[in-house]
């Protein structure tokens, strides 16, 4: 290898001679040049590198579509799609169903604020209404053969009836035969619907007081809390989801994960947080209503409606202060005092609430009440004061509004689901009765059982001003004194009809201006009995009541309630308390069946109330869960205390058996065979006599009998009341009747309480001189022991009550819990108009007077019976009210 010479290398690099300050200018520049594109280049390369991290946070993912259509439909609220109202067919049409077309109908349309009522006719198509009032004939030709008419002929038309608590349902079967495809507007997820149209109201139901504290034995305050820590963690899933959405909107999905934050647990409160959740409340008091008050306003959340509400009339200022306005009232009518939250429950409430601004609808909670007859709350609610447009709505309009569905529910209008009734008779007359129901279009009653009603029953009843009451109830904070001031000096005016006693039954008598004095509650003079005749003119001491046309009428008499013995089912301190079961050890102890009378307690707001509604006396037996019941008791509903004149009307009344199949009990074989034992065994030793007396014709001093009924199928000593429904229990009890009757020579004085299949057995029944205390009078199939029964117009034209009557059964009339009792005289009403003409009224009354009275043993004297006093109609005008009670037993007379 040759290496080059060093000075010829030192030349190559050697400075040129001559210019050499231009030369290094150049140079210069050169350098100068290459510095600025080395710098422009780093420059280049390093927003080339900024703008890829940007490109990277701002590019969109796959998924992107997907997550801002769930954002997005995450703040949709609920509600109609668009264009609705101009829909052409039912999202429920059942195809095949034929057109309909309502003829010469008196029609409640639901629009003005519940007072528009227009006549003419409804055409119902495609599942909808397409005509009110005055048809298109195009509609009608377009129909053609399919078309079915039903001629109203004047009868009343309104929008199906709403009840519930929760989400809506329609109750018509359908093919699916799912509860699911029941639910009026599912969720989309349940019917495959298309899910870009504003989402459907979701419906929840919470409670408060004593309902969870009970079931989750904790305090009011516990509620509370569980309530706040619940929706403050639906709070935090909210939170999540509102900053996932705002980032994703906004482009920056960079760590973003690939779906919306979600909790299975908390979803639905975060629903009711974004406005999406009609939201319905369990609740009687203030002290919760004010609780819930703090949570809707922490929250911010509304209240489609408070349930129950008891107490809600008292605090309307309360009420006022929920988040988003007024919550809905859902409330019974006379439905009140089983538990301490409801003892202050007023019928008055709903007019109060009303005249306060609130929307009132009224509710059966069913089973707690047949919610086949939701429209009895609604009459019961207008007969105490409820203006009627707003008694309709109660039922209508005004729970399709709280539920969310006022765009298609709650009014007869073009375009709104085919959901209508036709009425026999005014809606908010008592006894109102369907003549045909339609959902969606299609008719529910295949052969309607018709009545045939008074003309009077096509117009709303009458009803007194209740200012008065209502103001008494808010005065007395729900608690208006309920004793009726003393009189013993009255004279009764324009009186239109009397009903008197006769042997065994009820007559009546009637005049224009009839005339009658009581004093001392003795009958001194009437214009109706030719025997007393009354002076032209009275003393200036005597008090004189103008009954305007109204009547005077045996009081009635009530049985089943356990009223004197119960005041507050729910609250122990109130009872007498449960009786020991025969077979329980304890009962060994005591040694003989309960007696009611020793138990018994006066001036409970039920029993007074009764009084005041004209059922002036009861009969309580002992509250048992088993077997054994115990001795009845007769008793006066307005006296004071047992020692008071006139308290007790029978001391001993009955013996009373419970006989039922299921519960912890022995089977219906072993508690019918130890009733054989007890029934055939013969002896004085407790509690045996007691059965010995059932199966008796001898006289026993200790059974406090003042007098006999005269009813010749009842020869036994003491009534033996069987408490089932089952017919099949029932003939096997007559079959054990006729074996004690042929072994003792004696009469078995016997009679069943409940008895909604005795209809199947009714001949027999009558041939074995048996009596029915009907309970609850309109038939209905709570349990399998009672699924036979006779439900009456429009489903059946018998009820249990005409069967039975019709086949000559002493029959009377019973309640299940004490509240009802002062709706007695509603019962008799309407079981008078059910049997359409196969009951008289004198019938209808001896339900609750003398067949009652027979059946127990009572005397039914007219001197000794109390009289009740109504003023502005008979004893079955709805609207008539009484006014007095006149008691020769005790020897007064109760001004009301």
């Amino acid at each position: 290898m040759v290496l080059p010479d060093q000075t010829d290398v030192m030349e190559k690099h050697r400075k040129p001679s001559g210019n050499w300050k231009a030369h290094n200018k150049a140079g210069l520049r050169y350098f100068l040049l290459s510095c600025f594109a080395t710098t422009s280049a780093l420059v280049f390369l390093h927003s080339q590198s900024s703008l890829f991290e940007i490109d990277q946070w701002r590019r969109t993912p796959p998924h992107a579509h997907r997550i801002l259509a769930e954002c997005a439909s995450l703040r949709a609220l609920p509600g109609p799609p668009p264009g609705f109202q101009y829909r052409t067919q039912s999202d429920r049409f059942v195809h095949g169903t034929k057109p309909q077309l309502i003829l010469n109908a008196t029609i409640w349309t639901g629009g003005k604020d519940g007072t528009e009522v227009i006549t003419g006719d409804v055409f119902l198509e495609d599942g909808l209404i397409k005509a009110v009032g005055d048809v298109p004939k195009k509609l009608i030709h377009a129909a053609g053969a399919k078309l079915v008419v039903h001629d109203a002929e004047g009868a009343w038309v309104t929008p199906d009836a709403i009840g519930g608590q929760a989400f809506v349902i329609k109750t018509r079967l359908t093919d699916e035969r799912s509860p699911s495809s029941m639910v009026l507007e599912p969720p989309f997820s349940l019917n495959g619907t298309d899910p870009t149209q504003p989402p459907r109201w979701r419906h929840m139901k919470h409670a408060t007081g004593e309902n969870p504290s009970r079931v989750y034995d904790g305090t009011r305050m516990d509620t509370m809390w569980a309530f706040r820590e619940a929706y403050n963690e639906a709070r935090k899933v909210k939170e999540d989801q509102d900053k996932y959405c705002a980032m994703a909107e906004s482009g920056l999905w960079s760590g973003l994960a690939s779906s919306v934050p979600k909790s299975l647990k908390w979803e639905s409160l975060v629903d009711v947080l974004r406005g999406k959740v009609k939201i319905n409340i369990h609740s009687y008091s203030p002290s919760d209503f004010d609780g819930l008050v703090r949570l809707s306003n922490e929250f911010k959340f509304p209240i489609a409606a408070l349930h129950h509400a008891h107490e809600a009339y008292l605090v309307t200022p309360l009420l006022r202060k929920f988040y988003g306005g007024k919550p809905a009232i859902a409330m019974f009518a006379t439905n009140a005092r089983y538990k301490v939250e409801a003892y202050r429950g007023s019928e008055y409430a709903p007019k109060i609430l009303d005249d306060a601004g609130f929307k009132v609808i009224f509710k059966s909670d069913h089973p707690v009440l047949n919610s086949r007859y939701l429209l009895y709350e609604a009459q019961q609610g207008h007969l105490y004061g409820l203006p009627s447009n707003k008694a309709i709505q109660s039922v209508t309009t005004t729970p399709a509004a709280a539920a969310g569905f006022g765009h298609r529910l709650g009014y007869v209008a073009l375009g709104y689901d085919a959901d209508v009734v036709v009425w026999d008779s005014h809606p908010l007359a008592l006894g109102a009765t369907p003549r045909q129901v339609y959902i969606d279009g299609i008719p529910q009653l295949e052969s309607p059982a018709l009545l045939d009603k008074p003309s009077a029953s096509q117009i709303a009843p009458t009803i007194p001003d209740r200012t008065k009451e209502a103001e008494d109830a808010l005065k007395y904070d729900g608690l208006p004194p309920l004793k009726p001031t003393v009189s013993r000096n009255v004279v009764f005016v324009n009186v239109n009809r009397i009903w008197t006693r006769g042997k065994g039954s009820l007559e009546s008598r009637i005049s224009k201006t009839g005339v009658a004095h009581f004093i001392d509650g003795k009958l001194v003079c009437s214009s109706f009995d030719g025997d007393l005749p009354c002076p032209p003119t009275f003393g200036a001491d005597v008090k004189v009541i103008d009954l305007e046309g109204g009547s005077l009428a045996p009081g009635l008499t009530s049985f089943g309630g356990y009223l004197g013995v119960m005041e507050i089912e729910q609250e122990p301190s109130t009872n007498d308390g449960v009786v020991y079961s025969p077979f329980s050890p304890q009962f060994s102890v005591l040694g003989d069946v309960a007696r009611a009378a020793d138990g018994l307690s006066f001036e409970g707001r039920s029993m007074l109330l009764a009084y005041r509604a004209g059922v002036t006396s009861s009969v309580a037996a002992p509250l048992s869960r088993s077997m054994f019941s115990g001795l009845s008791v007769a008793f006066s509903n307005g006296a004071a205390h047992a020692l008071e004149e006139g308290a007790i009307v029978k001391e001993i009344a009955a013996l009373h058996i419970q006989i039922s199949a299921g519960g912890k009990g022995p089977s219906v074989s072993t508690q019918i065979g130890l009733l054989r034992r007890l029934l055939t065994s013969k002896g004085e030793a407790t509690p045996l006599r007691w059965f010995t007396k059932v199966a008796s014709v001898s006289n026993c001093n200790d059974l406090h009998e003042r007098d006999r009924s005269a009813n010749t199928f009842f020869k036994g000593e003491l009534p033996l009341i069987i408490h089932t429904h089952s017919a099949d229990i029932i003939a096997k009890i007559l079959i054990l009747k006729q074996e004690v009757e042929a072994e003792s020579g004696d009469r078995v004085r016997l009679a069943f309480f409940g008895g909604l299949e005795s209809h199947l057995v009714a001949r027999e029944i009558a041939e074995a001189g048996a009596g029915v205390i009907v309970s609850p009078p309109r038939a209905f199939p709570l349990a399998w022991q009672s699924r036979r029964v006779l439900p009456g117009p429009p489903l059946t034209e018998e009820t249990v009550i005409s069967t039975l009557l019709r086949h000559n059964v002493t029959v009377g009339i019973g309640i299940v819990e004490g509240w009802e009792a002062r709706n007695t005289r509603f019962d008799l009403i309407w079981a008078a108009l059910e049997a359409n003409g196969r009951i008289s009224r004198e019938q209808a009354l001896a339900l609750a007077t003398t067949n009652l009275e027979q059946i127990f043993g009572i005397s039914s004297q007219n001197e000794i019976s109390d009289i009740v006093a109504y003023k502005g109609g008979d004893v079955f005008d709805f609207s008539s009210e009484v006014v007095a009670v006149i008691s020769s037993r005790s020897g007064r007379i109760g001004i009301i």
